[in-house]
């Protein structure tokens, strides 16, 4: 991105981007919508006085999504960047505005454009993926709900069987459930449909804690075991790789967890640990080895979370489902 002459930096919102060029400093309002994106690269053409000129705003959810789909049929260079990596470089900052966010994503874009790369949107089954996998969570967590509810009401009524508020949950209960299974159905046809989202989802279903859910999450979140490098990578990014923390000869505490990390997926993981731990020996062996030595319950969780990473990377770029070496021991 270091040949580039002009960036824009766009804040983005439900209805409304504020459009921002770092060189031309010069600042307009657009609509959330396809006219106010033909109009922003009508403005930016106009007052851009360079044609090397690439965009750049914060990742947003489905505001931004459709942006950065137009902007992607229309093959134009474009940056999506975490808010937080944004606002951590943007230091000291009293004031909050619309331009003023989409002048700190452009310095943001101009002071890193030899670091940063072109972003590129995902196909539209993987975003379909990652929409059906969002919105079972929440009906899950809502039947959760309803469960719980319907608990205590059979608990402190005498004959719930033919209370009106029992029957009603009974019946939402119900219904919440055919809808999960109708999104799982689904989710599995789109993972069927795609050759190598069918393959990974096979190896990854050959290992011990790894279900429908865990594997697709697995699939999304890597973009299909191509967004990360390693294991280890995936394992910072979800939060279960730890870290050093000292200074001098004062400051050395263990190493930790970072507390950024994607908290659905480490939850996933924590899961699939405790499933793998009971159904597969050599993770047991391996769980209650770390706690003879002395380490915490979770410590010793979070050393099986990066195992069951470490054995997903490794059976899909190996291409063979993972094979249980002590079946086969003398």
């Amino acid at each position: 991105m270091k040949n580039y002459q002009e960036v824009v930096g766009i804040d983005v919102s439900k209805k409304t981007l504020d459009a921002y060029c770092h060189q031309a400093q010069s600042h307009k309002e657009f609509t959330n919508d396809v006219s106010g994106y033909k109009s922003l690269l009508k403005w930016v053409l106009k007052v851009a006085k360079s044609s090397a000129v690439f965009y750049c705003f914060e990742n947003t959810g489905y505001y931004s999504l459709k942006l950065a789909l137009y902007l992607d049929s229309q093959n134009i260079v474009y940056v999506e960047e975490s808010p937080l990596k944004i606002k951590r470089s943007s230091g000291v900052v009293k004031e909050k505005t619309d331009q003023l966010d989409a002048c700190l994503i452009a310095r943001y874009a101009w002071l890193y454009r030899e670091e940063l790369t072109p972003s590129t949107v995902k196909s539209m089954s993987h975003l379909e993926l990652g929409r059906l996998l969002a919105l079972r969570d929440q009906l899950v967590r809502n039947n959760a709900g309803l469960k719980g509810t319907l608990k205590e009401l059979r608990a402190l009524l005498s004959s719930p069987t033919t209370d009106v508020g029992c029957i009603g949950l009974t019946r939402s209960i119900s219904y919440i459930e055919k809808q999960i299974k109708g999104i799982e159905d689904r989710i599995i046809e789109i993972i069927t449909a795609d050759a190598e989202m069918s393959k990974n989802y096979d190896l990854l279903s050959s290992l011990k804690g790894i279900g429908l859910v865990v594997a697709c999450q697995l699939i999304y979140h890597t973009g299909n075991f191509t967004r990360f490098d390693s294991w280890r990578a995936f394992s910072s990014y979800c939060g279960t790789a730890p870290f050093e923390h000292r200074s001098g000869t004062s400051i050395h505490r263990r190493k930790q967890c970072h507390y950024l990390g994607d908290r659905k997926m480490k939850s996933l993981l924590s899961m699939a640990s405790v499933s793998a731990i009971q159904h597969d020996s050599e993770l047991r062996l391996y769980y209650k080895r770390k706690l003879a030595e002395g380490k915490d319950k979770m410590l010793a969780i979070n050393n099986v979370r990066n195992k069951l990473i470490a054995r997903a990377f490794a059976v899909v770029k190996r291409g063979t489902p993972y094979v249980v070496l002590q079946q086969h021991a003398a």
